[in-house]
């Protein structure tokens, strides 16, 4: 189960559309997130968006919840127009109507990959100005065949152009911190072997070309952490700072980035160190999820950089323990959503002759 590649050969410009929200897995919080975003559209000041999702799911969860959330299906152009007044729904051919919020499905499989095809479709179609996922579960896409590692792989599979597929980096955000982990999610004991000179430097570009044509940082500064506690103190707590970490600081600098480490990982995070960097390199998941999870646990988002087009997530999963009851909190489907919108306006003014 694995969509074809929608991107090949295409350039990307990012007009002002509506943003592209796809259901998730239905069995999931996605759909009442939906539902409380749209709600709370005016007080949290969000911009047009349209759910890429089954009407009558989505319409007897918000009737459970008592939750008046008028919806009317359409296409993209109308989309804006309608998401004043009810909340935009572009249907799916395979339907969600058989979700049971808690109880994942695999069912419910075709009808959430099709609507990240959809969404990703939109935007190279010039639909809609970026995608935003709801929360996916792995699990139920593998028991249906789905065969990528996970949601940011497969999206780089639908942007590969020539067969070849762009390197996603993942990097989570908030309004006090943007924090990238070169290594994501690899058992402790393999991140050293994994860690190479060569993955630092790819990483670093990544995130500072995205930094300057995404965020209008015109000259990103790099913050890049050690592996080792203390960044291994001159090599008496490991020698990988001195043989990996610090050759891919040069590499930067000689191209023109401004990377400056390697820094111990524990005095990186606190505001008065904030404030001389753009983002942060760290070396491994937890390194680099504990501080943003700590500043911002509800309010961060998870942005892809290295696709041809834009795409923020909320930061959490699809919580099917509470799924169905009302009480997951929308905001950090907010924030992604407010983010993505403020990337594609950036990008779209930097596109504009």
């Amino acid at each position: 189960m694995a969509g074809r590649p929608l991107l090949e050969g295409a350039e990307f410009v990012l007009p002002a559309k509506p943003l592209a929200l796809t259901q998730g897995d239905p069995a999931g919080i996605g759909p009442e997130l939906t539902l409380r975003a749209w709600l709370e559209r005016g007080e949290r000041a969000l911009p047009a968006f349209a759910c890429i999702g089954d009407t009558d799911h989505l319409a007897d969860l918000a009737h459970k919840l008592g939750w008046a959330v008028p919806m009317r299906a359409c296409d993209w152009s109308e989309a804006g127009a309608v998401f004043t007044d009810a909340l935009p729904i572009i249907p799916l051919a395979s339907g969600s109507g058989r979700a049971v919020p808690g109880k994942p499905d695999l069912a419910t499989a075709a009808g959430t990959i099709s609507s990240i095809d959809r969404a990703v479709a939109a935007v190279h179609d010039g639909e809609a100005a970026a995608v935003v996922t709801n929360p996916i579960a792995k699990s139920v896409l593998y028991g249906a065949g789905f065969r990528h590692p996970g949601h940011t792989e497969y999206l780089a599979h639908l942007a590969a152009q020539g067969g070849v597929a762009p390197r996603p980096v993942m990097m989570l955000w908030c309004e006090e911190l943007a924090v990238v982990p070169v290594t994501i999610h690899e058992p402790l004991r393999r991140v050293p072997e994994l860690l190479t000179s060569a993955l630092i430097v790819e990483t670093g570009r990544i995130v500072a070309a995205e930094l300057r044509s995404r965020f209008g940082i015109a000259a990103p500064r790099l913050a890049i952490s050690g592996l080792n506690p203390h960044a291994g103190e001159n090599g008496t707590m490991g020698h990988e700072d001195e043989t990996v970490v610090a050759p891919a600081i040069a590499q930067l600098q000689a191209e023109g980035i401004d990377a400056r480490g390697p820094y111990p990982a524990d005095t990186m995070f606190h505001a008065r160190a904030r404030a001389g960097y753009d983002a942060a390199l760290a070396m491994y998941h937890d390194q680099a999820l504990i501080p943003i999870k700590t500043i911002a646990f509800d309010e961060g988002v998870n942005v892809t950089l290295g696709l041809p087009f834009i795409r923020t997530s909320p930061d959490h999963g699809t919580a099917f323990d509470i799924a169905g009851k009302g009480i997951a909190r929308p905001d950090s489907l907010c924030a992604a959503l407010k983010l993505a919108a403020r990337m594609a306006e950036r990008t779209a003014t930097d596109a504009a002759p």
